[in-house]
């Protein structure tokens, strides 16, 4: 397994806020935002919403969950599924480890892996 993509300092992401990643860093087709949830914990998710072309990066996090800014569906930051309609379907996460004041990103490989 790889040693993952550096792809923030810890301090890049307050808390409750998301960083859209560039793909040319990611290596990936679509874009992957970096969201640090209010508990500091820090999540990595495709940024495009399942139901319709908004980045969830520029929605809000909170406990866990990032609201879409368009339709408002909330997705879990941890396993990608929607809490609520009007999306149906999950959006992929990766794998993300905090490594002292860095946060590594692993494309493709699903979070809890």
């Amino acid at each position: 397994m790889s040693d993952g993509i550096r792809v923030a300092a810890v301090d890049d992401v307050e808390p409750g806020e998301a960083l859209v990643l560039d793909v040319a860093v990611t290596a990936t087709d679509e874009p992957i935002s970096l969201f640090r949830d209010d508990d500091g914990t820090y999540y990595a998710l495709d940024d495009t919403c399942s139901h319709e072309d908004a980045s969830l990066a520029d929605g809000w996090v909170e406990a866990g969950e990032v609201e879409c800014p368009l339709h408002a569906t909330r997705f879990c930051l941890s396993d990608g599924k929607p809490m609520c309609l009007p999306a149906t379907k999950p959006v992929r996460t990766h794998r993300v480890e905090v490594r002292g004041e860095e946060v590594y990103l692993f494309p493709g490989v699903p979070a809890g892996t």
